[in-house]
């Protein structure tokens, strides 16, 4: 029977259990996102986080206190100088489980666990998912948005009725020249030239009265 089985033994006696997430406790902390069984890291994932809340703290009795768990004096330094700065705005869930299917061989369920602030794909992803649009459609309550729509679309119709008043075009003084007046004879006028008659040549025909006079 499974009475008072608060927590998955994983197979081991209590000092291995102990050892074994303690050195995947320091993995993670050094190294952001470690690989392993879905099951060891549910269990890992109860032994760190309230280690990384007691980070939050930095005196000597909480670094002390997080020694005694993790037993590695480089993974106790890195959690109090950078990972503490990065959850010390997080009220708690500090790691991610990523599932990637079964392993071959014994087909265990393979997964990674990460931590949540250093994994700088998934925070772009949450920021868009912040600033996604919703439409009105579904909603019956009219928002705050619309009163704002109809005030514009007012203010645009009045624009269009109203005539466009026509720009006043300043006038402009032309500077007063003085043509000097010019006389025209009466014989240099076309008119005087049209009145004048034209002489036509006249043509000589041999044989006519006109060929035969003698020349003096």
């Amino acid at each position: 029977m499974r009475h008072r089985k608060k927590f998955n033994h994983l197979g081991r006696k209590s000092a291995h259990r102990q050892a074994m997430l303690s050195n995947m406790a320091a993995s993670l902390i050094l190294h952001k996102r470690i690989k392993t069984t879905v099951q060891k890291a549910k269990a890992l994932r109860v032994y760190i986080e309230p280690i990384i809340t007691r980070s939050k703290d930095n005196t000597t009795h909480s670094r002390r206190m997080v020694f005694s768990y993790l037993q590695n004096k480089e993974a106790v330094t890195e959690l109090y100088r950078v990972v503490a700065d990065k959850v010390a705005d997080r009220p708690g869930g500090y790691t991610r489980i990523l599932r990637i299917g079964n392993r071959l061989g014994d087909n265990a369920e393979v997964c990674y666990i990460e931590l949540v602030d250093f994994n700088e794909n998934m925070l772009k992803t949450e920021i868009k998912k912040t600033t996604t649009r919703r439409s009105r459609r579904g909603s019956s309550k009219p928002s705050a948005a619309a009163p704002k729509a109809e005030e514009k679309l007012k203010t645009e119709e009045k624009s269009v009725e109203e005539p466009v008043a026509e720009a006043e075009v300043p006038e402009i003084e032309m500077p007063e020249v003085n043509v000097p007046e010019i006389e025209i004879s009466a014989e240099e006028t076309p008119e005087a030239a049209a009145e004048e008659p034209v002489e036509e040549p006249q043509t000589v025909v041999e044989g006519s009265p006109e060929s035969e006079k003698p020349e003096e």
